[in-house]
Formats: C-alpha cells, structure tokens, sequence
C-alpha cells in the first residue's frame, strides 16, 4: 500500500516513473520564466531520473487539459491551449509616450494658435518631422483652423476640446502660466528654458528681456526670439482664416 503522493507510480512502457518526481518537474515548469531543458530538470532531480519519460508523461497529461506542455528547440514549457487563444485575447489600447518633439509641438500650438508648420518651426529652431502633427492629431488634441490668407494660404493648427478634457482645462485660458510652470520645474528640462526660467520675471517684459539679450546661443541678438516666445498666449503675425 502507498502512503502519500510521493509513493505513487506511473506505468510508462514498462516503467515505473516516480509520481514525486513528476512533480518536482510539473512545478518547476510551472514557476520557470523560461521553458527549460532536459539539463536544467536534472540539476534539481536524482542522478539517473528519466526527465525524458517524466516529460512525456506530463505531456500526455496535459494533451486535454487547458494548458499544454510543449517542446521547442528541446526546451519545454507550459503554454495555453491553442484552441483557446481566441477566448484569453485581450485588447487594450496602447498607451504611446509621446516624443520630447511632440510634447513641444503641442505646448506651442496650445499657447500659440491658430499656428501653421512653418510657424512651429520657426519657434522650436528645428525642422518638424513629417509624423509629430499626425501623431497628435491621431491623439485627438489637435484640430485645424483653417487656412492663413497669406501666400500659399498654408493650413493652421490649434488645441481641439479633447485636449482640454484631457488635461482638465476649462478653456485656453486655463493653461498654466510662466509663474506655474517654474514652480512645477517645468522650464529647466532644455538650455532655452532654463536660461529663460532663470531670469523670467511676471509677464510678457520678462520675454522681450531674454530675447533682447539672445541667451539661447549666447549671442546678442534677436534671431532666436520666436524660440523664446513659446510662452506667449497671442497668435503669431498673420490673419487667419478659420474654416471650422
């Protein structure tokens, strides 16, 4: 008479197959992150284990049940059953990180609009790549705003009301202030804000001081100074035609 699960025998051509050592390689399977080898099952089993005849076994064991052991590459693992992959897919929508590019191009048009592409260029100092306005325009925060009557009538952009939703906004003039952002340290993630957040003071004389010295490049001037007036809530020159 066996006493207890350890002293149970499997009948395996011809073969007793030791049921506590069926075990040992069912829960080692089972916790392993990565399918295992025969080799890796020995280091835990006796010297001389038939881990072959123990892994057969489980997999005739499992042929039916919902998850199936499986051997690829001589390594094996527990896998759900095939037919049931149609039942345990999940779909959820893939959260994207966006780019330091579009979270710029964002902060520009929200604190800009009506804004075209050649005025975000112009502000960040860099070309804008083809995909960043269709990536935030996929989001569903920006919208267009018509077209600017002005050569080549280039299309506009501004923030759309999911943007609002999304950041808990009751309008545009909610937007967080120069004041707000230095206190959430908001302006020292590039060279062009921290110069800016160290020398701002309230409101809009703050700017023509930052862009009269040219601290961008270092460099007296005014070049950089649409790179500096991201902040302003006015639209840049030029009337705008709002079809929407």
């Amino acid at each position: 008479m066996t006493k207890g699960p350890h002293k149970r025998a499997i009948k395996l051509t011809g073969e007793d197959v030791d049921f506590g050592q069926l075990r040992v390689v069912e829960a080692l399977l089972f916790a392993s992150a990565e399918p295992l080898s025969p080799e890796d099952l020995a280091t835990r089993l006796p010297v001389g284990t038939n881990i072959d005849g123990l892994l057969i076994v489980l997999q005739e064991h499992y042929a039916s049940r919902g998850v199936t052991l499986v051997v690829t590459g001589g390594r094996w693992a527990f896998r759900t059953a095939p037919d049931l992959a149609g039942l345990l897919r999940v779909e959820a929508p893939e959260q994207k990180r966006l780019s330091r590019a579009a979270v710029e191009t964002l902060a520009i048009i929200a604190y800009h609009q009506p804004v075209t592409r050649a005025d975000i260029e112009d502000i960040r100092g860099v070309a804008l790549s083809k995909g960043t306005l269709d990536i935030l325009l996929e989001a569903g925060w920006i919208r267009p705003r018509g077209r600017r009557q002005t050569v080549g009538r280039p299309l506009t952009w501004g923030t759309s009301d999911s943007f609002l939703d999304h950041f808990g906004l009751e309008a545009l003039e909610d937007l967080p202030g120069v004041e707000e952002l230095k206190a959430a340290g908001l302006l020292d993630s590039r060279p062009a804000l921290s110069a800016y957040g160290a020398r701002a003071r309230d409101g809009d004389d703050a700017l023509e001081d930052v862009e009269e010295d040219g601290t961008l490049t270092g460099q007296p001037g005014r070049r950089e100074q649409r790179q500096l007036d991201l902040l302003r809530r006015e639209p840049l020159d030029g009337p705008d035609n709002d079809d929407g």
